[in-house]
């Protein structure tokens, strides 16, 4: 189960369990990086999970074998997100080397270690239906979008995925800051856009912080 181009993207939000073998936990994620897969490791603050794995891999294979590896180390999975890079269509007039960059990012960014996911839709209602506004009006909306985004260059990097007819959401989001202030202003500053304030629809959000499996556990 390959992709043509790109990446899966598979987000494991995991409970430490008393069963949990820690060194098993290790070895799995070690057997997926030696597969060609990018798992980076984040700790949870709050109740809905202690750890997750966030894995790019090409192939699908490696990542259901990392699931059920990690599963069979002890862990809870209590949440789970599939979806896979891409271009964006409002992506027109970017160089080459950005929309390579797209669909293989390189994780995780330099510097930048508050980890947030979360993911999104857009609404399809009477009064707000975004499949139904005009490409035109609705590619203004998204440059409004980045443009705000652009406010935090340095500070924070993304990694948008796509999940139409993968998962619940339309979207995951990924988000890398420098700090967990960061990841409260850019998520507070674009919903003022009218992009996410009229057609934004948010699942939950998880947040903590980069570091290695080990530490965590």
């Amino acid at each position: 189960m390959l992709m043509d181009d790109g990446l899966s993207i598979l987000h494991l939000l995991a409970k430490v369990t008393p069963s949990t073998d820690r060194r098993a936990v290790i070895a799995a994620v070690e057997a997926a990086e030696a597969a060609d897969c990018q798992v980076i490791t984040a700790a949870m603050l709050g109740h809905k999970a202690d750890i997750c794995f966030m894995a790019l891999c090409a192939d699908w294979r490696t990542l259901r074998t990392l699931q059920t590896a990690l599963q069979r180390c002890g862990l809870d999975i209590a949440d789970s997100y599939v979806s896979i890079t891409e271009v964006s269509e409002y992506a027109k007039g970017m160089s080459e080397e950005m929309l390579r960059g797209r669909l293989h990012p390189v994780i995780p960014p330099e510097g930048l270690n508050a980890f947030c996911f979360y993911p999104m839709s857009k609404r399809r209602e009477g009064h707000a239906n975004w499949f139904a506004t005009p490409y035109e009006r609705r590619q203004e909306m998204m440059m409004e979008h980045g443009k705000s985004g652009r406010t935090f260059a340095g500070k924070v990097a993304q990694v948008i995925s796509g999940s139409t007819g993968l998962d619940d959401f339309e979207w995951g989001v990924t988000l890398f800051a420098k700090s967990p202030d960061v990841i409260k202003d850019v998520v507070y500053t674009m919903r003022f856009d009218e992009g996410s304030a009229l057609y934004g629809e948010f699942g939950a959000f998880y947040v903590g912080y980069l570091a290695d499996v080990d530490s965590i556990l």
